[in-house]
């Protein structure tokens, strides 16, 4: 714990309940019970204490300790600035690990792959995400001179790390995440790209394909590229550029999986080459690092920059404001490198020698909700690149300043700052756009720079209670436009935007946008704006309309290379089963047509929720998605084992009988009438509840949710009833990650 001791006077954090649900959760340290022992202030004073004392090192230093512990204090219970969540989490504690990213690399020896391996155990079980590239892996089939026998390729050895995180807890509090990068020439490429072709395939990772300039050449000239075999550089084959594109394309429209990344454009922005070649990012993809590197990220709310106008004049950005957040956030992520213990020697010496740390933004949303400025605007774009040229300008700044006061990273020399005479620096790279999904919620803002998701949502607080989330800023202009009232904002609660409500100020509907308001373009566009004044990338999801064509997807994949972005993610509406919050326009038509023998059925909509539910059966885990409309069952999706496999078949089909029978009118006391009970040849105890097949869990999840007081057995007990794993709330897909709005869940970790 830190030596410095907690003010008497030191005042209360206020803090929203969404947020009290995380840190509770995630956060605030427990005792070996799981009981929460430790309050709201506790914590921060905790991070803030353990970080200011690193100060005390630096003789030159303008600050004490214990002033800077305060300062830091109110920072971040402020929320204008909250650093990444290892450091939340671990600060001024026995483990200490702080820092929230690393690649590692992946040799082509048995014995560096699988140090590998155990490096990444040991990371994922500090709290930390880990990022690889498979490319110098020797392809499928080739000879092994040492045995003389066959390679088994990436993927075959990419499958041993998704298995072995699968087995990791990170530090009781968050589960191991992986970025897994192929270079778009390595021999197995079409393989990779196809990987997660199979629903619950490797997912413990995010892939992405690394493409360079010399393919994104050949796309444009429709040629043929060539395949090098990384063990000896030799041409092993060769592909059409434009047709492995197109899969990409193609691989994009269906799931979102694999993204891609620039990887010549992410090396010419490597501040440290002759340290080597970036090959990897974090899980996310908005860091890209060299082996054994990390980085310690966090974020300024912009949000609480808002300078209102006075006495006629408009209202702006508080610009004096951002630069004392960012130039207190840049000494406080120095500390953090200091302060940080980390799990390899490796990754001690690689980060001490080039200090990097991560700066970002949260609240972008908000601050444009504020001054009135559309997000899908060139005004807002304009903004975006004005804002981040102040971040990262700031940012060198204080660097520049803590290099005074404590000298310059160690690579500096040999950096392309030292070579070019610009600094010195204390650090190689100062800012980052990195996912902020918990870190927001504490905050009670917007997710980094992507648009508010939805205006008004319902949270389930409680198993049969919900509470209606709206934006502040929105719920403000409603009322200065006299246009609120609780019946309007359940209207709007249940379709989360206000584009097609006529009856509202035309002002109101033309700034208050959401994701799935916006074209794809502006996303791209903002991206582009940010990245623009990044060291390092932008993590940002280009959301798309579930009706969105692959012709757009091919745009947004080729613009984004003529933008100048890193990297890409691509989110198409409703593309994956497991979604259960998909977002547009509900107006609750329920259009219907007549099949082939005179039966009504409900066409499906455009925007539809629900939740997925696990299920242990004798047959493997059973993951049943339930989408519903007015509270009722409308579809199911039931998953379970490999694609292909018979009881995959068997599953799928029952999922698509039991929709057509719902979308057809048929009571759901009917369906668990017809299911109930069915006997298999593997039945299995779970949760006191003895699951006889697939179709009995099915009537299990309906009689559980739909009929209670009904025909619930006494022991019949609920389970997760949502998407979410921790509180069964729905999950959103924002910057490149799954995100549970109430408890801060991440499927990134």
């Amino acid at each position: 714990m830190p030596k410095l001791k907690m003010p008497a006077s030191l005042p209360d954090p206020i803090i929203n309940e969404n947020a009290k649900i995380v840190l509770q959760r995630r956060y605030q340290r427990k005792d070996t019970e799981g009981n929460v022992y430790e309050t709201t202030k506790e914590l921060f004073w905790r991070v803030a204490a353990a970080i200011a004392e690193e100060e005390g090192k630096y003789k030159e230093s303008t600050y004490k300790p214990a002033k800077l512990a305060r300062e830091f204090y109110d920072l971040m219970t402020s929320y204008s600035f909250l650093p990444n969540s290892p450091t939340l989490m671990n600060a001024g504690t026995n483990l200490g690990q702080l820092a929230a990213c690393f690649v590692l690399p992946v040799e082509d020896t048995i014995e560096g792959i699988f140090d590998a391996v155990k490096h990444a155990a040991m990371i994922h079980k500090s709290g930390g995400g880990t990022g690889f590239s498979f490319s110098r892996l020797r392809p499928k089939d080739s000879v092994v001179g040492s045995t003389g026998g066959v390679a088994s390729g990436p993927l075959s050895f990419l499958k041993i790390f998704n298995c072995a995180t699968e087995q990791i807890k990170q530090g009781g509090t968050r589960r191991g995440a992986n970025m897994g990068i192929l270079r778009v020439d390595h021999p197995d490429i079409m393989e990779f790209i196809k990987a997660k072709e199979r629903d619950g395939e490797l997912n413990n990772f995010n892939l992405s394909i690394g493409l360079t300039e010399r393919f994104m050449q050949a796309v444009e000239k429709k040629e043929d590229y060539d395949l090098i075999a990384p063990h000896n550089n030799e041409v092993v084959g060769q592909l059409n550029a434009r047709e492995v594109f197109n899969i990409l394309v193609n691989k994009a429209w269906e799931s979102g999986d694999p993204g891609i990344v620039f990887l010549d454009r992410i090396n010419r922005d490597n501040p440290t080459p002759k340290m080597g070649e970036m090959e990897s990012t974090n899980p996310c993809g908005e860091q890209p690092l060299l082996p054994y590197e990390a980085c310690n990220l966090g974020s300024i709310n912009l949000g609480k920059c808002y300078l209102k106008g006075k006495n006629g004049h408009d209202s702006e950005i508080d610009w004096e404001e951002l630069k004392r957040i960012v130039h207190l956030a840049v000494r406080f992520l120095d500390n953090v490198i200091d302060a940080s213990i980390y799990p390899l020697p490796q990754i001690t010496e690689t980060v001490e020698k080039n200090r990097k740390i991560g700066l970002g933004v949260m609240g972008w949303a908000d601050l444009l909700y504020q001054l009135k400025v559309p997000y899908n605007s060139q005004t807002a774009v304009d903004m975006g690149e004005r804002v981040m040229k102040f971040v990262r300008d700031e940012a060198r700044s204080a660097s520049k300043q803590l290099a005074g006061e404590r000298g310059a990273f160690p690579t500096y020399v040999d950096s392309i700052f030292g070579e070019a005479n610009l600094g010195p620096y204390r650090n190689a790279t100062t800012t980052t756009i990195a996912p902020t999904g918990t870190l927001s919620i504490i905050a009670g803002c917007s997710s980094g720079v992507e648009p508010l998701f939805a205006l008004s949502f319902v949270r389930n607080v409680m198993d049969n209670d919900k509470l209606i989330e709206t934006n502040p800023f929105f719920e403000a202009a409603l009322k200065e436009a006299d246009a609120h009232s609780a019946k309007l904002m359940e209207e709007i609660a249940k379709v989360g935007t206000i584009r097609k409500m006529d009856h509202l100020p035309a002002e109101l509907r033309h700034v208050f946008v959401t994701a799935m308001d916006i074209e794809p373009i502006w996303h791209l566009k903002m991206q582009a704006a940010f990245q623009k004044f990044t060291d390092n990338a932008v993590s940002k999801t280009v959301n798309l309309p579930n009706e969105a064509t692959k012709e757009e997807i091919w745009d947004i994949y080729w613009k984004a290379y003529e933008y100048g972005c890193k990297g890409v993610t691509v989110y198409r509406d409703g593309s994956k089963i497991s979604q259960v919050l998909c977002t547009g326009d509900d107006e609750k038509k329920k259009k219907e047509k007549e099949d082939d023998t005179g039966c009504v059925v409900q066409d499906r909509p455009d925007v539809i929720y629900g939740f997925t539910q696990k299920i242990g059966t004798g047959l493997g885990e059973l993951f049943l998605t339930v989408n519903e409309m007015d509270g009722k069952p409308f579809e199911v999706f039931a998953t379970i084992g490999k694609s292909g496999g018979s009881i995959t078949a068997k599953a799928e089909a029952i999922g698509r009988l039991v929709s057509l029978a719902l979308r057809s009118g048929v009571e759901v006391r009917e369906i668990v009438k017809q299911l109930k009970g069915i006997g298999g040849e593997n039945p299995k105890f779970m949760k006191k509840k003895l699951v006889k097949s697939i179709p009995d869990a099915i009537a299990y999840v309906f009689e559980s949710r739909y009929l209670q007081g009904e025909h619930v057995d006494s022991e019949g007990a609920s389970l997760n009833k949502e998407m979410c794993p921790d509180c069964g709330d729905v999950l959103v897909f924002e910057e490149g990650c799954h995100i549970c709005k109430s408890c801060g869940h991440t499927k990134c970790g």
